[in-house]
């Protein structure tokens, strides 16, 4: 058996150039800690930041940096958000517990496609240890209710894959 057949069977999952930010050093599916994804979308000074959700200006991209199992330390109630996979290719998110629908950041989620913008997900299943987060890809707005948080459903632009899919779609709430 050659070498690079050992080295192929190894490899754990293939992480191709996303199309649609081919011009920023990310992979789908590969993984990135919160400093690494942050200064691939030129965000300056990255360590000073850390809430769940950045909005980056100059991509014009929103980046939401998700942690599935809420349990543990570093959550409290209002944080709790319900944020599952429904499908490989559907999302649940709930934004910030201050935002509703006709606020800057809920009208911009909403209508990030009309408005240019693209709407990125970043996921782990726990913060213990502080795993880096699996690049998701891009999504589109499919619908929201509610308000305080605001729960939107967003399609994937790639299917995530199974063994995220697992984790992601168990949860409470």
């Amino acid at each position: 058996m050659a070498i690079t057949d050992v080295l192929f069977d190894r490899i754990h999952r293939v992480t191709p150039v996303v199309p649609e930010v081919a011009h920023l050093p990310l992979h789908l599916h590969a993984r990135y800690s919160k400093d690494e994804l942050l200064a691939a979308f030129g965000v300056d000074k990255p360590r000073s930041w850390v809430q769940g959700i950045r909005w980056v200006e100059q991509e014009k991209a929103d980046l939401f940096m998700v942690t599935i199992n809420k349990s543990g330390k570093g959550f409290k109630p209002s944080t709790m958000y319900n944020d599952r996979a429904i499908s490989p290719t559907r999302f649940q998110w709930e934004s910030q517990s201050d935002t509703v629908e006709n606020s800057r950041d809920g009208q911009r989620y909403i209508h990030h496609v009309e408005r240019g913008s693209t709407v990125h997900l970043f996921i782990r299943e726990t913060k213990a240890g502080a795993p880096p987060y699996l690049y998701a890809g891009p999504m589109t707005y499919v619908r929201h209710e509610g308000e305080r948080p605001m729960r939107i459903e967003w399609d994937l632009a790639h299917p995530l894959p199974a063994d995220v899919f697992h984790y992601a779609k168990v949860t409470s709430g």
